[in-house]
């Protein structure tokens, strides 16, 4: 798929069928976006739908209502290839024309919600009679004005920079089972394309784009070709980003477990100025069923404890725990990786049915579903969270050589196989071998490899295209 084929598949949905009508007044009425001085992406299609009455939006989750003064709503469901941190784009557009054809009122997307585009006097925005609004740099959420855009200008800054191409390829619950390119070595793909353009927003929203300046189709169309759109891109990228320029997740060991002691929220911390992109921590059960970050069963080696970790409840281990560097609750991790901007690798030890909601809940409440993979050497644990949960990530940890890494996960519906191999060879990245890697491939799995700390291994393992690497020195991971 050259870039050509692209531009033509572009160019075929230009011309299918449309209604007259409703096409000249989606024209009308396209609102003007204004976009930062260093945006590197525009939207290239819109499918629009024209209420006459109230009806259920099938783009978004909401009812459009017209107001009793209002002769009809457009909704603009706007197509951008990329946003900033995944391959794909859709944000949307509302706006209200009364009985006089005039522009009375106006709302657009948020980051899954929608709310006003009224400005902070209580005006709509206008130039020439449209609407004109404000994009945030890289996300394309929609504001009034800048100064509201302004509010989030860490995490946008972040998510241009740092976290650029971390969400590899978003599948949203509108596209579930009609997209099916969510693959590690896909996300791979989409991570390395978008981390090259990575930008630092100005705020600076000086750029105006006419919406007509995109293709405009009835929704139903644009709906049609999105798959296909999503898959030309990623045919594009495997035939143009070779194996070896491939985006490695960088995943710090047990924190950044050389500079801190392992598990601990100064490993983590470390992590995150290292350039960890996830942390690996382990998890254990408690006796209440709490789960905490903590390798080993028995608590001596790491904490100066007696007894073991299911010994005691998650009070008590932080009572016992206080001096020093105290043992986390999973709840805790999860926070503190939210606020540095962390995934989350999970290799569970011991966990129950009990602890396993706990750890699912603190997952949910902070929306941190998308940045965790559960981890373990147990095939039955990863089984009852998929069962649990289809949509969480999991990866099958082992160390035999000599065993089918394909089988073994099919048999649990795992992501990722991880070979254990850095205790059993000199050079482990030489059991990975073109007929292993390609096998694991076929079946759409990605590999994950660790802990390594000498850099020609980590070379070699970046040059046979793997999906993550982990290290007790993420810096090692770090490359032009």
């Amino acid at each position: 798929m050259t870039l050509g084929r692209l531009a033509e598949q572009l160019a075929s949905l230009q011309r299918l069928p449309q209604s007259e009508p409703d096409y000249t007044l989606a024209r009308r009425y396209a609102p003007i976006i204004r976009f930062d001085q260093r945006e590197p992406f525009y939207p290239s299609a819109v499918g629009y739908t024209v209420f006459r009455e109230d009806s259920p939006s099938s783009s978004f989750p909401r009812q459009i209502q017209l107001a009793d003064d209002i002769a009809f709503v457009i909704e603009y469901a706007i197509w951008w290839d990329w946003d900033i941190q995944h391959l794909y784009e859709l944000e949307h557009i509302w706006v209200s024309i009364d009985r006089d054809g005039n522009l009375a009122d106006a709302e657009a997307s948020w980051h899954g919600r929608y709310h006003q585009m009224r400005d902070e006097s209580g005006l709509l925005p206008l130039q020439d009679g449209r609407l004109a609004i404000c994009s945030e740099p890289g996300k394309h959420a929609f504001a009034p004005s800048p100064q509201q855009l302004l509010r989030r200008e860490a995490q946008t800054r972040a998510s241009c920079g740092a976290r650029a191409g971390l969400m590899g390829v978003h599948v949203t619950p509108l596209f579930e089972g009609l997209i099916r390119d969510e693959t590690p070595l896909n996300n791979r793909l989409a991570h390395t394309y978008l981390e090259r353009l990575r930008f630092e927003p100005t705020f600076d929203f000086s750029i105006d784009f006419d919406l007509r300046q995109a293709a405009f189709v009835p929704w139903r169309h644009l709906f049609q070709w999105i798959p296909q759109r999503v898959t030309a891109w990623l045919d594009h990228l495997g035939a143009t980003i070779p194996p070896e320029r491939r985006r490695v997740l960088r995943i710090a060991h047990r924190g950044a477990s050389a500079y801190a002691a392992e598990n601990s929220a100064e490993a983590m911390r470390a992590a995150a100025e290292l350039g960890a992109d996830y942390v690996e921590i382990d998890i254990r059960a408690t006796a209440d069923h709490c789960p905490v970050v903590i390798h080993d069963g028995g608590l001596q080696r790491t904490h100066a404890v007696a007894g073991h970790v299911s010994d005691y409840s998650l009070d008590e281990l932080r009572r016992l725990t206080a001096t020093g560097d105290p043992i986390l609750s999973f709840d805790q991790a999860v926070q503190l990786c939210r606020e540095l901007g962390l995934g989350l690798y999970l290799d569970i030890k011991r966990l129950t049915s009990k602890s396993a909601r706990a750890l699912f809940e603190s997952l949910a409440a902070r929306q941190y579903w998308k940045y965790a993979i559960f981890g373990s050497f147990r095939p039955d644990y990863l089984a009852h969270i998929k069962a649990a949960c289809p949509e969480a990530r999991t990866s099958i940890l082992f160390g035999a050589v000599d065993l089918d890494p394909v089988k073994l996960a099919q048999s649990v519906g795992a992501d990722f196989v991880h070979p254990c191999w850095e205790n059993r060879a000199a050079q482990p990245h030489k059991l990975l071998t073109p007929e292993w890697i390609a096998s694991v491939r076929a079946a759409d799995l990605g590999i994950v490899c660790w802990h390594e700390e000498r850099p020609a291994e980590i070379a070699a393992l970046m040059a046979l295209g793997v999906d993550a690497i982990c290290s007790d020195k993420p810096e090692l991971l770090m490359r032009a």
